[in-house]
């Protein structure tokens, strides 16, 4: 008989880097608006903090990986810990009027969709990002960096351009994690039970 495989425990440094994330959203917002966010120092040490906040995303599931420790916690906390950093800069970015409020709904609605999304259907299975989820934070954390960035003229400009992509994207794969939301709600162990017993016994 083959020995069960053991648990992975959530203590790990995988889920450290993502509590760090989330730790580093107040951080990122005191230096953003000290000043009112005219001060550009303050504004760069700002971009420096999401900037580290941004690479702990990429590195955490990697690690997660690699040493074989992803968790459900992980799974979980991980997109709460995107959403909670990229809410707050692009709320942060409107307030400051460098950028358009519906920007930041269209981005907000979608993230909280699908948030609840996962909890709705999280008895039936844990739903990870996707690739093209991946790509869409991506754009997003690109885009809010140079917007974070006391940038003017051109690179204003091209920082406003990716964020309306990352718009896009982000509509995209709100879509796309709707569908597999339906996928896993109709072919989930759970579900197969259920229409087992229903059925009754053959």
């Amino acid at each position: 008989m083959t020995e069960p495989t053991p648990a992975v425990s959530a203590w790990n440094i995988a889920n450290a880097l993502t509590v760090l994330r989330l730790v580093l959203v107040p951080v990122f917002l005191v230096l953003l608006f000290h000043d009112d966010g005219h001060d550009d120092v303050w504004r760069v040490l700002a971009f420096v903090v999401f900037a580290v906040a941004s690479v702990t995303d990429r590195v955490d599931g990697e690690i997660a990986r690699r040493r074989g420790i992803v968790t459900d916690f992980g799974k979980i906390a991980d997109p709460i810990a995107d959403k909670a950093l990229i809410g707050a800069a692009l709320v942060g970015l409107s307030l400051l009027d460098e950028l358009a409020w519906w920007v930041t709904v269209v981005v907000l609605v979608r993230e909280i969709g699908v948030t609840l999304l996962r909890f709705f259907v999280i008895r039936h299975g844990v739903m990870p990002a996707s690739r093209g989820g991946k790509v869409k934070t991506m754009l997003q954390a690109v885009g809010i960096g140079l917007l974070v960035l006391p940038l003017g003229g051109v690179l204003h400009s091209v920082a406003l351009l990716i964020m309306y992509v990352a718009v896009v994207v982000t509509v995209v794969t709100g879509v796309d994690y709707v569908a597999r939301a339906v996928r896993l709600r109709r072919t989930s162990e759970r579900t197969v039970l259920k229409r087992a017993r229903r059925a009754g016994p053959p």
